[in-house]
């Protein structure tokens, strides 16, 4: 790593490698749709939208959506704090179902450790609690699997990983698939706490290097290193709930894996592209990784959030008032872009011009 900078690929995730397997794997199970097809339970989306969506009459449709928390585990492990993991899970599963326009009702977890630890199962329950009640939704039940020859982690004994089914319910007719984009529309930016749950394998790469611990800081942190990776991913549910009920919201993209390519998948349902030429600041933590890992600013903005986990597109005339309604809710937002006529995204990072992702 001496003569070039860090990537996302070099630390273990090729996202090119994840998408291509994506693709195979939604072409083996397209073939199941029809098993449903013009019965209850009728498949409604294409698989590779925020959530997969099947009718169940009168007008309603269910969204389910299933997601982990990603090797933040391992830093829950390092740190030996396991209170806010089972946020992470709530939000990577409802952030998702709230793009395809969903009210999220209920989720069930699954849990898997290396050894039964009483507190620490109990610590990443409380998390998801916590979560659940941020979010609304009814955690109905789950599963507690103890594999030790399968899961092993950072600390020997505390090996775990955590992920969640969850659903939700929209009208047919209210579905977000992307296709009422419209050029000229407006990106609204929504912060983010930090990290959230994606890129952590290449910042723990980066960070955790030459002697480095969870437990040391940097100049660009006013905390701990692993008390910023641990921050607890934004819910954006009760605010998004609420511009969907009031304002024409066009879009909904939760800024995840892959971070702002996710833009992209609105492609199959609109021929437009995204022009984020007004984004913020990044905050430190990415300055952070940046400048320890020597990343290209193109890599930053296609592994991390960057400061922004949820844009909502909307017209003109609606900007103002979405900006309103996440700041009375305690959320930072911004006009951080336009949907325009090319295909692509392009964003502009601080000091620098328009970079195509």
């Amino acid at each position: 790593m001496a003569e070039e900078g860090w990537t996302y690929a070099k630390s273990g995730v090729d996202i090119s490698k994840v998408r291509a397997a994506q693709r195979s794997i939604a072409k083996l199970l397209a073939g199941t749709h029809e098993l449903r097809r013009g019965r209850f339970g009728e498949v409604l989306s294409q698989i590779g939208l925020y959530a997969g969506l099947i009718d169940i009459g009168g007008g309603r449709a269910i969204a389910l959506h299933a997601d982990g928390v990603g090797t933040k585990v391992l830093v829950a492990q390092l740190m030996d704090r396991f209170d806010t993991v089972g946020v992470d899970c709530v939000a990577m599963n409802v952030n998702d179902l709230i793009c395809v326009g969903a009210e999220p009702v209920a989720l069930v977890d699954y849990l898997v450790v290396e050894r039964l630890d009483e507190l620490m199962v109990s610590e990443i329950v409380k998390g998801l609690a916590r979560g659940a009640e941020e979010a609304g939704v009814a955690i109905v039940g789950g599963e507690t699997a103890v594999m030790p020859d399968v899961v092993k982690g950072e600390v020997a004994g505390r090996g775990f990983d955590l992920a969640a089914l969850s659903l939700g319910v929209v009208e047919v007719g209210r579905i977000l698939t992307g296709s009422r984009l419209q050029l000229g529309d407006v990106v609204v930016g929504v912060a983010s706490s930090g990290i959230h749950s994606n890129g952590l394998t290449l910042a723990r790469k980066v960070l955790l290097r030459e002697g480095r611990t969870v437990h040391d800081t940097l100049p660009e942190l006013s905390c701990s290193i692993g008390e910023e990776l641990l921050k607890p991913t934004y819910i954006y549910v009760k605010p998004t709930l609420e511009a969907l009920r009031e304002l024409e919201v066009h879009a909904v993209a939760h800024i995840t894996g892959g971070a702002f390519t996710k833009l992209k998948r609105f492609e199959d349902y609109a021929p437009l592209g995204f022009k984020l030429d007004k984004l913020p600041e990044p905050p430190s933590v990415f300055k952070a990784i940046r400048r320890l890992g020597r990343i290209s600013w193109d890599e930053m903005y296609r592994t991390f959030n960057m400061g922004v986990g949820l844009c909502l597109i909307v017209p003109p005339s609606e900007v103002e008032e979405a900006i309103g309604l996440y700041e009375r809710r305690g959320f930072k937002a911004w006009a951080v872009g336009e949907v325009v006529k090319e295909r692509g995204v392009w964003v502009k990072p601080p000091g620098e011009g328009l970079i195509s992702l």
